[in-house]
Order: C-alpha cells, then structure tokens, then sequence
C-alpha cells in the first residue's frame, strides 16, 4: 500500500508536465460502478445541502444546468453530480435518428445505470482513499486545474477558449484528464469564468475526501403533505370526467414547478403519471412525450418534489391554491356534459388535442389556459428547447400579445373548431422519427385550408363593423395581469413578461383557443428536444403558421384599407406565398372595421395605443422606468434607452446594468436589444435579413432575462457617459473601451461577487418566480 501511495504522490506532482501516463486501475483498483447507487451518509458536521450545494449553486449550476449543461453534467443536484458526464449532446439539429432520452431523475435511477447508458463519473469510483477522492474525481481535477492556471484579471481569454453556445465538447474521463489538462491548461473549472475562494474549493474537496456523503432529499412540511394528499385526491377521481379533466391538466402543466406555500421561497413540486395510486409509494411513468401510451391500465397523477436546484431559465411557478381547486371546479364541473369514453394515447391521435379533448367544454379550456396565460406562452420560451433556437428564430425581437375575448365566443366558434380540426393535427403524430420535408408540405396545405375556412367564418359571424371592435380584446375580466404580454427574443433565448413593457413594438399578436392549444401541444407537449432533424425542422417550420395567424387575428381589427399595407411592414422583401399566409390568398377579411381611428396616427400603432388604455386598469408596470422615483436616474435611462440605430448592433442581444448611486441601494436594470428585421421567414438566411439602421434597445427595471451576455457597473452620475459611449459605438475597438470603462469582464475579479448580489436581489424582490441565471452566453470581448 505504501508502494501505491509514494507513486501516487509522485503522479500529483509531475502528472501536469505529462511525464507519466496515468493508469489509475494500476495504482486504486478496478472501478465500482455501484460506488453511489447508495449515498454514503454524512460524517460529522458537513452538509451537501448545506455546504456543498449552495457553492455548486453559485459557481457551477450557472453553466451546468437543463439540457444545455456542458457534457451533461447537470450540478444541480447530489444525484446529477453522481450521475457524471458523457459526449452525447441532447442539442443536435442533424441527427437523423431519435436521440436516447437521458432526463435526470426519470430515465434511470442509479449511477451505475447512467454507466450503462454512456455516462463516466466525476466522482471517484475506485478505492475509497482519501488520494483516490482527490486524484481519481474528475470534480476535483478540474478544480485543482483551475487553481493551477487561473485567469488573467480583466483580460479576454486566450484564443483557444471557445466561449460560443455551439462549442465543440471536451468531455474527457478522469483516466484521460492529464493529456487532456497538458493540453488545455486553462481549461480548468469554473470554464473562463475566475476561480473558486479557498474557502469554497476548501469545502469541496474535504466534501470528496469524505466520500462525497449525502443526507437526502429535504423531507417534507406538514403542510405540503396535505396539500399533496388534497390535490392528489382530487385529480385521481374515478368517474371518466374526472379523468378526462385529470388529463388536460397534467399534459398542461407537466413542465412548471408547483407551489402550495403563499409566502417566502416555497419548495417546488413536479406533476407527474404514476402507475401507483395515492399512498403508495410514487411510480414514476417515463414516457417520451406527457401523451404517449402510458402502458398501464390506469394512470394516476402523483406530486414529486423538484429534486434539482432552481434556475431561470426553465422556472415556470404555477400556484395550487384553494382558489384555484375552486375556479377549475367551476370551469369543469359545473355544467353538464357527458364523457362516454376515455381518449386513446395513440401519435394520430394526441397530435390533435382538439380532437382528444373534444368532450371537454371549449371556454373551459380556454380559460385555463387564458387565466394563466404567461404560463401557457412561457412554456415555449423555458419549455423542453431551453435553447430556443428552434422555436425563437420564428418570431420577432419585441412584441406584444393580445388574446380574444373568451366572453366572445360562442356555440358556433365550438362548432366550427370541430369541423376544422382536421386541418390542426401537429408534427408529433409523426413522433420523433420524422421525414423532412414532406409532413411540413401536408401542414401547409392544411393551414392554407384552415385559414380559408377561418376567413369565410369570421366574415360571415362579424359581418358588420360594430362587431369589430375592442371588445374583441379579452381585458382580464378587469384583475387578471395576465390580459397582455410582452414577448423579447434575445436570439436563442427569450424572456415573457406579464404587460406591455418597452416602446411600441413592430408587431403585435392577438391569440385565442386554438392558437394557444397549438402552440403548447408544438413547442411544449409535443415536442421532442431528443427527436431527428425532421422533427425539429417541421416543429419550426409549422410556428410560422401560428405566428402568422397570431398577426392576422390583430390585422383583423386594423382598417380594411390599411391591412395589407401594415403586412407588407411587417413582410418586407417576404414571397407573396408568405403573405398570403398573414393577410391576402389565404387569410383575408373583407369586413370593415368598427374601431375608430385617429387621421394624424398610423393604424397599427394606433391600435396598441387604444389595447393598452383599454387594458391599463390590470396592467403590470414593475418593470416601466417612467415609474421610478428618482427623476435624474429615470432622465438618464430614458436617454440610454431613446439610442437607436447601427451603433446597438455592438451591444449584447440581453445585459444587465447595476447602477450605483451614493446612499442609495445598488439597482439592475436590464438592457434589452430589439434586432430590426425586413421580414423572419427565412430558417437559414436570418443574417441577411437584419435592418441595423432600425435597431432599438429598451431599458427595464429589473431582470428580465435568464441569460445576460455581458454584466456593466456604472455609478448614476456617469449614466450620460454610458449612453454617450453606446451611441457613439462603431467598432470592436469602441465597444472594448465601453466594456474596459463600465463593464464587468468575465475575468474580473470582482465577477462572482457581482454575480452573487444579483442573484440574492433576483431571490429577494421575486422569491417565487427567481431562479439562478445562466452564464453559458457570457460574452468574452
């Protein structure tokens, strides 16, 4: 043993020079795969929920979290850090076969399962020594890499460091991590980002000396327990109403963190498909899709506690409330209908909710989606892409979303959608295995008929102008913030607010059932982020359809005569096919309208102005610099965010700004730029689509964005500087002095502590809807 421990030593003090191959089987033994199918319990006084965690939290989850975690180390949970790393990426728009499934918690249970799936540990799995804890943990080198080669303050990485999304992945075992740490010597972790305190790489590694100990899950409040039992009952009634109910629910909210408690950070809850019934022991159903065939006889809907640390960018807080155990009562078991038979689980069938769900009342749906209707729209902002580019190239950089009266619809609306709904199937009757291109030509064809039959209704149903009016516009029933939204795309990510945040928008959407339906049951429900290349290129491909029947519905409102001319804004340089599609061939409206417009205003910008006053009683203004109480600091932002122009096309698509003001408290706000585009139809030529000269940026009160590219510190009296540097931006030179002067560099060494203030801010001002950011966005220029 004295022989395996002086050659050992001798590997940690010349293994970074690669004078000697490592072979750790040699020097610990054969790995054991079973190491941490059972976690060791604590020794002493140490914690991984609360010592460890809250360190990973901070300076490794902003990177390795969601599907989008460097080599799918997730650390956002003892079990993902058990589970390790692999080099398959979950994000891969070429692949022509579906990928295996690999969600923590769900697919498999145990590390030496993942082992058997492609995964390598970061923990050690050899002897239990204490070298073996430092030198065969791949956590452990990658820390003492770090600490070996640290960042140079203030600098841009060197060349070699590939900070872009799309990276190439490193993803190398412990066994092979000496060549690989010659070879990359800063690529120690946290990746291009200053290293961990003592006292935090301290705490890590006597945590692995320990064994990696592990207390559990944090048990249960009373008070959740019955919350759950409640809830629980209530979605697992027998009669097929019941069930039938228990379904759209679940496929609904399936995604979002589920909250009983009303005050403070709540614990979060998973909605899930058990095969067990309430008080039993949960088990889990691992179904690709929340619709696919269960294989049981009875499905049971069951809470599981979220075991994984929360992060922005996949937050989506719901609340289960006894209001809302009363309103969806209300909704659903109030009036009579019949459910003679339960819906089947097979693809042609669940791609069509309308059609699985067609015993349900239509306004009931609606209004479950509608009365939580940032939820529903989130859902494919922080849904299954949590990298958005298949679902974000598809829609603008900033507009506003409207929705349709639901006291507007009636028997004939119910009756319509059910004969149209075979022209409304989704790509997920095809699966994850999907042609090309030939499912995309059938919805084509569908939705030009759909469109057509629409227009022919709504001329026939709204057949003079004073039925065309705002009232069409859903108003929050006068309480529900909910009532509009504001939609700001930040190239593949993107963020929903509640309100009408920012300048007046290019475009707007005015949405109703069908639309918010079809868009869940695409983007969320029925879409597959592990799925082939065809699956992913009809899912983007159909969203065009949806954004475009959203702009049609608010074109609907605008001045018979002025319609075609707002699409053709909006659609500069697009094919007549496209805008045939928005408003012409396909979608057209032949009826006036009734609203009355002013002479001196265009039309569409007109109608916002008239949506907003309408909806101004339920309006949400948290985020609105007009309402800050400091007049020179909302002077100097409204002078930042009044830049226009070709100089934002330097600045970051998303950037938080901290502004310092002596004896005042340090406030962020989020510096939003709006990209100006002739037209978004083209799925591979966005970059010749951009209209630098329109560029805007809005400036908002707050976070409102899960990934910031680029961090600024300005003092409140040199905000004028700030925006005088931004406007006068028009080279790489002018915005590396803008960045050496305000910013804060991803090398700077005060980077974590301005991380951590934001952070805590972030948790503080919104205890629910808060989650940890995400640094993979960072701009290193």
């Amino acid at each position: 043993m004295k022989k395996i421990y002086l050659v050992a030593t001798l590997l940690l003090l010349v293994g970074c020079a690669g004078l000697v191959r490592e072979n750790l089987e040699e020097l610990f033994g054969k790995p054991n795969p079973q190491r941490f199918d059972e976690a060791t319990p604590p020794r002493g006084a140490m914690s991984f929920r609360g010592d460890v965690q809250p360190i990973l939290d901070k300076r490794c989850v902003v990177c390795h979290a969601c599907y989008d975690a460097p080599c799918q180390l997730k650390l956002t949970a003892w079990e993902g850090v058990a589970r390790g790393a692999t080099n398959e990426t979950v994000y891969n728009g070429a692949r022509l076969l579906e990928g295996s499934l690999s969600r923590l918690f769900i697919d498999a249970d145990k590390p030496s399962e993942w082992r058997k799936r492609g995964f390598f540990p970061v923990l050690n799995e050899y002897a239990a020594t204490p070298l073996a804890e430092q030198h065969a943990s791949l956590l452990a080198r990658t820390l003492e890499l770090k600490d070996q080669h640290p960042v140079t303050p203030n600098a841009l990485l060197p060349a070699g460091m590939d900070t872009s999304l799309d990276r190439a992945q490193q993803c190398t075992p412990v066994e092979g991590y000496q060549d690989y740490a010659k070879s990359n010597p800063d690529w120690g972790m946290p990746y291009g980002l200053p290293g961990l305190t003592p006292e935090e790489s301290g705490t890590i590694r006597s945590w692995l000396r320990l064994g990696a100990p592990y207390e559990g899950p944090a048990p249960l409040t009373p008070m959740a327990q019955q919350q759950i039992a409640r809830w629980e009952q209530f979605l697992n009634g027998n009669s097929l109403r019941e069930q039938l109910v228990s379904r759209y629910i679940y496929e609904h909210l399936f995604l979002n963190h589920i909250h009983f408690d009303a005050v403070g950070r709540p614990q979060f809850f998973v909605l899930v498909r058990s095969s067990t019934p309430p008080g039993q022991k949960l088990q889990e159903i691992a179904s690709r899709r929340p619709f696919d065939d269960p294989g049981v006889a009875r499905v049971y809907y069951r809470f599981r506690a979220e075991g994984e640390t929360i992060v922005d960018k996949s937050h989506m807080p719901y609340a289960l409330t006894a209001e809302r155990m009363a309103r969806w009562k209300q909704l659903f078991f109030s009036t009579d209908y019949a459910v003679a038979k339960l819906p089947t689980y097979k693809p042609e069938d669940t791609a069509n909710p309308f059609g699985t769900f067609q015993a349900l009342p239509e306004n009931a749906r609606y209004r479950f989606l509608l009365e939580e209707a940032q939820s529903t729209v989130m859902g494919f902002i922080k849904g299954p892409v949590c990298r958005g580019q298949t679902a974000l190239n598809v829609i603008n950089d900033h507009f506003w979303v409207f929705f349709l009266n639901p006291d507007f619809l009636n028997e004939s609306d119910a009756s319509f959608l059910q004969r149209e709904s075979r022209n409304l199937t989704l790509p997920s009757e095809n699966e994850s295995n999907s042609l090309v291109l030939t499912p995309w030509l059938r919805y084509a064809r569908q939705e030009q008929s759909f469109l057509e039959a629409k227009s022919a209704y709504y001329e026939e149903r709204l057949n003079t102008p004073d039925k065309v009016s705002l009232d069409m516009v859903w108003n929050g029933d006068g309480t529900n913030p909910n009532a509009s939204l504001t939609v700001y795309r930040h190239f593949d990510s993107a963020t929903v607010l509640k309100g009408l945040q920012g300048e007046m928008p290019k475009t707007a959407w005015v949405m109703g059932y069908s639309l918010l339906e079809r868009i869940h049951y695409l983007l969320v429900a029925g879409y597959d982020v592990y799925g082939n290349v065809g699956h992913q290129l009809n899912t983007r491909l159909y969203m065009d359809f949806l954004r475009m029947e959203s702009e049609f519905n608010f074109m609907v409102m605008l001045p018979r005569a002025s319609r075609v001319a707002v699409r053709d804004a909006w659609y500069r340089e697009a094919s007549s096919d496209v805008k045939d599609l928005v408003y012409g061939k396909y979608a057209h409206f032949n009826r006036e309208s009734g609203i009355a417009y002013p002479a001196d205003r265009p039309p569409a910008s007109a109608l916002m102005d008239m949506l907003k006053q309408r909806l101004a009683p339920v309006g949400r203004y948290e985020y609105d610099i007009d309402k800050l109480g400091d007049a020179d600091l909302k002077r100097s932002l409204r002078d930042l965010a009044s830049v226009r122009g070709e100089a934002l096309a330097w600045m970051p698509e998303a950037a938080l700004l901290r502004v310092e003001s002596p004896g005042q408290p340090t406030r962020t706000f989020s510096l939003l730029r709006n990209t100006a585009h002739t037209n978004i139809t083209y799925l591979l030529r966005e970059g010749k689509t951009l209209v630098p000269a329109e560029n805007s940026m809005d400036v908002l009160t707050g976070i409102a964005t899960a990934y910031p590219n680029a961090f600024y510190r300005v003092q409140s009296s040199d905000l004028p500087a700030f925006a005088t540097a931004v406007r006068g931006l028009s080279s790489t030179k002018d915005y590396a002095a803008l960045v050496n002067r305000f910013g804060v560099r991803r090398t700077n060494p005060r980077f974590w502590e301005l991380s951590d203030a934001i952070n805590a801010d972030y948790v503080n001002s919104h205890p629910i809807e808060a989650g940890w950011l995400d640094y993979n966005r960072l701009e290193n220029r």
